[in-house]
This record gives C-alpha cells, structure tokens and sequence, in this order.
C-alpha cells in the first residue's frame, strides 16, 4: 500500500475514533461516579501496561538518553496536557465550544512546523486550512447535536480547551523526527512511561476514591472505550500517520470530530441532514485535499 495512503487511512481511523471520544467522555464527565483526573490516571496507566506489553513481541530499539528525554518532553506536551487539559475542560465547557476551539489546533500544528521543522507556510496550505475551518465551523453551528449538554462556558473551562489544541498542535508541529526514527511501541512505551509517572500525584487518589460500585454498564463501557480505543489505538495510529505525513496534514483530520460527532446524532435521531452539513463536509475534505497538494507536503 502506497505510503501516503497509509498514513491517511491511520489518520483518519485514529480522529475517527477522537470524534467519538468526545460524545463518551462529555456522558462521563456528567455522569459524575469518575473523575477527570481518575481517567487520566486510567488512561494512562492502562497505555503504558499495553505499549510495554507490546514491546516484549517488537523488535527492540536503543535510545540513547537524549532521545529518550525528547521523548519524556513529548510525552508531557503530546499526552498529559493534552488529556489532562481535555478532560478538565469537557466538565467545564459547553460542547459547542470545545467543538470550535478545537478546530484551532491545525493553525498551531502548523505554526511550530514552521518554527521548528522549518516547514514553509504556503499560500495553497493556508487556504486548505481556511477553507477546512470554515466547513467545520459550518457544520457545527447548523447542527442540532451540539445543543444538548453544558450551555455556557466558564472562563477556565475555555482555557483549558485552547491549551488543549495549543500543546497537541505544538506535539504535531515538533516531535515529527522522533516517529521517523523510532517504531511506534518504542516511542509509546516511553512517552507514555512518563505520562504515567506524571500521573501518580495527579491521578492515585481519584482513582482508589471512585465509587465502583456506582459505576454502571454503561459507564464502563463507556470508559472501556476511551482507554483501549481512544488511548491505545489511537495513539498507535497517530505515529503511523506522522512519519508519513507532514504536521499541517495530520492536524487537519480534526476536522473529521464534528463530522463523526454530527453522523452519530444523525443516526440516533438527534439531527437530520441537510445540504449547509453537505457543503460543510466537502469543504472540509476539500482544505485537506488543497493542504496535501501544496508544496510543502510534497517536501518530503
């Protein structure tokens, strides 16, 4: 299979799976029993048994200690800011909101592969993201599903959601070197190692005071899916797409949560297709197929 088209299918399997996340950890978040800091603890705990499982079956890497610092400082801006600043603000903003500050983090991912990977900011990859923006806003704001949940934002809620997009946009932009030297259970198994050391403090006693036996079915499933979909998975598809795809490109497919967010609410009643959620879809893929043609990532 053509190395692009790899990276391309991970990409989208991995913010397909991001889309979803969102719908199961906003039910999480309101349904109290766990929380925001228990499932981060969860989630990375869980990942970190998994990533080192697996490297007993893969072939093994040597890092040297420089390496394995980048990879402690990617774990930190890649994996616990990100989650942990996600999970904080779904409790404390509205989804609407957290739908629309997220769609920024390609315009980061963007910025620091400018500044660290010197990758050229075109005019064509400036439309794509524009245009990819404008569709998923679009979507957004004529969909019924983004109505339900928390109305109104509070003002640590939303800057929480912004570190969010900040620190991932700036784990795309940076660390790309890493993914195309290492394998992927190599990278993980470290970067996660240290997201889990990070945790402990953080996440130990949420976690030993959840209720569990308040937890229902639901909820566990819930959960079950954030840890081994929404955290392993999807971040060993994540890598897959880094080392074959420029920063700006991976960080586009952000765009495909409210997509997966809007079908769902489709499907279950919740919202009903029309041609503004049409036109909104195809500028979306439009801005990512103008970003994949500019010249940049060509530069490979």
């Amino acid at each position: 299979m053509n190395s692009k088209l790899t990276g391309h299918l991970a990409c989208a399997a991995a913010y397909t799976i991001f889309g979803l996340n969102i719908v199961f950890c906003k039910d999480i978040a309101n349904a109290v029993t766990v929380s925001p800091e228990a499932l981060f603890g969860i989630r990375m705990f869980a990942a970190t048994a998994a990533f080192w499982l697996m490297s007993l079956f893969a072939k093994g890497e040597k890092a040297p200690f420089n390496d394995v610092c980048l990879m402690a400082l990617a774990g930190i801006i890649g994996l616990v800011l990100p989650q942990y600043t996600f999970l904080k603000g779904i409790t404390m903003a509205s989804t609407i909101d957290c739908s629309i500050l997220g769609s920024l983090t390609p315009l980061w991912a963007m910025v620091f592969a400018a500044i660290f990977l010197k990758e050229p900011i075109t005019g064509k990859k400036v439309l794509g993201v524009v245009t990819s923006l404008a569709g998923a806003l679009l979507l957004i704001f004529t969909s019924l599903h983004f109505k339900s949940g928390l109305q109104t934002s509070t003002p640590g809620g939303i800057v929480l959601i912004l570190l969010n997009c900040f620190t991932f946009g700036a784990y795309l932009g940076i660390f790309r070197p890493l993914t195309q030297k290492y394998g992927i259970v190599t990278l993980m198994k470290w970067m996660f190692l240290f997201s889990a050391v990070v945790a402990i403090p953080l996440s130990l006693k949420p976690i030993l005071a959840v209720d569990y036996a308040a937890v229902t079915p639901r909820l566990a499933l819930e959960i079950g899916y954030v840890v081994v979909f929404a955290t392993i998975v999807a971040y060993f598809l994540i890598p897959a797409g880094q080392r074959r795809l420029r920063p700006t490109i991976v960080s586009m497919y952000t765009y495909l949560q409210p997509i997966i967010a809007v079908v769902v609410s489709i499907i279950a009643g919740l919202d009903v297709l029309s041609w503004q959620k049409v036109l909104a879809i195809l500028l979306v893929f439009a801005g990512v197929w103008i970003v994949n043609k500019s010249r940049a990532a060509h530069a490979e």
